[in-house]
């Protein structure tokens, strides 16, 4: 999903109250909810906690307004009751729309990178649809599709060959910024994300010979099923949603052709590995990059270490990467595309 755009860890359950809502099923908890909403957005963060407890003493499994009460604990610097909040929305939400996993491994409790469910990455997508272009442009200072144009002009040059491509898949494609910065070196472009609302934004925009709503992995598994080949992948700024790349790479050398080849970005974290990051988004170290790429059998045609966005006017640590299926015999690391 090309975004740069973060879930504010502490706060976001609480500002945009009209994709978060969910109904109860009792409808004085949902309007005791709902005025708790109102509280913490004019800053009235105490009683917005204790309504919310009101409300979850009448509705014990409302994991919206458990989520909502562990972030209001959170900001009011109650972090064991912030914890049992969360633990509580998680328990009763199976599918974890409100991301109470994370919240739970950002504050140290349960697993440190635990996967994000297709639940709760839609419903994030789907809040921010309608604004996500401004808000990338204008908070966010995004770049990764022409960071990743440029990296894939580079490596092209570098092996001599044209900067056109017959198939090209956008992988998490989001509203269509990689695809717009890649239309006019394709011949046929393809794009897929999770986030209905996304592809509706995309679709408006007339980029595409083709748009999936769709689970990333499952997608890939039919396009390989199927015989689908594509000359080059990208992904601009989706990896940073998932925990493992492992899965996604080798999906993705399934439906590369011969001498097709995937480019991406990614968070860097100081540490090796991967981590979650405070924003709620993973970053990834080159050393597990390099490695994962290597067990898909690809190999790294060019890396570069680059801020693809800002947090706060704070430039944010990134990848760039061009990646090769790797030749029957090894080649030199970073050696550009075979002819």
């Amino acid at each position: 999903m090309d975004s740069g755009l973060t879930l504010r860890a502490r706060n976001d359950a609480m500002t945009d109250t009209g994709p978060l809502f969910a109904s109860s099923g009792d409808l004085i908890a949902d309007r005791r909810y709902r005025w708790a909403l109102d509280l913490a957005a004019r800053g009235e963060l105490a009683g917005a906690a204790d309504v919310l407890k009101q409300t979850v003493a009448l509705a014990p499994t409302f994991a919206a307004a458990w989520a909502a009460l562990g972030a209001l604990r959170d900001q009011l610097g109650d972090r064991s009751g912030a914890i049992a909040a969360f633990e509580t929305a998680r328990d009763s939400d199976p599918e974890d729309f409100h991301g109470a996993r994370l919240q739970l491994a950002r504050l140290g409790a349960g697993d440190a990178a635990p996967r994000m469910t297709d639940a709760y990455v839609r419903r994030l997508f789907d809040q921010y649809a309608a604004r996500y272009d401004t808000a990338l442009a204008e908070q966010l200072a995004y770049r990764g599709p022409e960071l990743l144009r440029r990296a894939v002009d580079a490596v092209m040059t570098a092996a001599g060959r044209a900067m056109r491509f017959g198939a090209v898949l956008d992988l998490g494609c989001g509203t269509g910024l990689c695809g717009a910065a890649f239309r006019r070196h394709a011949d046929w472009l393809a794009g897929v994300d999770l986030s209905p609302a996304m592809i509706a934004q995309a679709t408006v925009k007339g980029l595409y010979d083709r748009l999936v709503t769709g689970q990333l992995e499952a997608f890939l598994a039919d396009e390989a099923a199927s015989g689908g080949k594509y000359h080059l992948v990208l992904a601009a700024d989706v990896f940073v949603y998932l925990n493992d790349l492992a899965p996604a790479m080798a999906a993705i050398a399934h439906v590369l052709a011969p001498a097709g080849i995937v480019a991406f970005t990614v968070e860097r974290p100081a540490e090796h590995g991967v981590k979650l990051l405070p924003t709620l988004r993973y970053a990834h170290a080159e050393t597990y990059v390099r490695e994962t790429l290597g067990a898909a059998g690809l190999a790294v045609a060019h890396l570069a270490d680059t801020p693809v966005r800002s947090e706060k006017g704070v430039p944010v640590d990134g990848l760039v990467v061009v990646a090769q299926p790797r030749p029957a015999h090894s080649r030199e690391r970073g050696n550009p595309l075979p002819e």
